[in-house]
């Protein structure tokens, strides 16, 4: 299968991010973290899900290995490709559930026909647009009544606790408030929000919220050259802190991201 769109600025990256942070111990929690809390609100398989801005498929091929029917739309055909090549290493019970489709949030309603969905999952994609408004509301119009809404973004409450505790205290200061934007650790400036504004913009999309938690505390500041999972310190354990630090205050304030779900009228 091959997807063919320019220009895919994405591309260059896909190495680093698919596999790069997603297989550090940072991008396995925050996989997990996310994932704990995801499916304890979706309703149970084969539901039809939505991966908005997905990418490779980390977080959705583990869902469809679950039985959910998932569609990935994302506007990158090299992370298309990538997760092609990841679903051709599955059995087929799994990778006839997942779909592949070109597009982004604002044009998914078009290029799905107007299909609605009773989870829709946006992870990491909002810190990258500049207007969360009319991304909100077009991810809203692709869930259907009662449906689930799966909003990842970065916690503009905690932008300088990362550089600060890598020692980049300049850069720390300058991120306090009213800082929104900041370089990630691709090189991408990003814009961060804050769980009371992004609940607010979902509320006037018709999506009430259900919870929130956050994501990665204590191992955010861990890189691919860093020990991975099946290493010291052991991985369950590890889970198993920051699962309990995503649902819990102060910890879930501190967090780098925020899970926001909520759940269409």
């Amino acid at each position: 299968m091959g997807f063919v769109a320019e220009p895919d600025e994405w591309a260059p990256l896909v190495e680093r991010f698919a596999d790069g942070h997603y297989g550090s111990l940072r991008g396995q929690v925050r996989t997990h973290v996310i994932g704990e809390h995801l499916r304890a609100h979706l309703s149970p398989p084969p539901a039809e899900l939505v991966d908005v801005g997905g990418g490779a498929g980390n977080q959705s091929i583990p869902l469809a290995r679950l039985g959910y029917q998932v569609t990935i739309v994302d506007p990158s055909p090299a992370m298309l490709q990538r997760a092609a090549d990841r679903l051709a290493a599955e059995p087929p019970e799994v990778s006839r559930n997942v779909r592949l489709v070109t597009g982004d949030a604002e044009t998914a309603s078009e290029v799905l026909g107007g299909q609605r969905f009773a989870g829709v999952l946006c992870h990491g994609v909002i810190m990258y647009v500049a207007d969360p408004g009319p991304f909100t509301a077009a991810l809203a119009a692709l869930a259907a009544p009662g449906g689930i809404v799966s909003l990842v973004a970065k916690n503009a409450r905690c932008l300088a606790a990362r550089p600060a505790l890598e020692g980049r205290w300049a850069e720390a200061l300058a991120a306090f408030d009213p800082a929104t934007r900041q370089v990630n650790g691709l090189g991408l400036d990003t814009r961060a929000d804050t769980v009371d504004g992004l609940t607010e913009l979902l509320a006037q999309a018709g999506v009430r919220p259900l919870a929130w938690y956050g994501v990665r505390l204590f191992t955010d500041g861990w890189t691919p050259a860093q020990p991975s999972a099946g290493t010291s310190p052991p991985v369950d354990t590890v889970f198993a802190v920051e699962l309990e630090a995503s649902r819990r205050d102060p910890y879930r304030q501190l967090s780098r991201l925020f899970h926001l779900v909520g759940q269409r009228a």
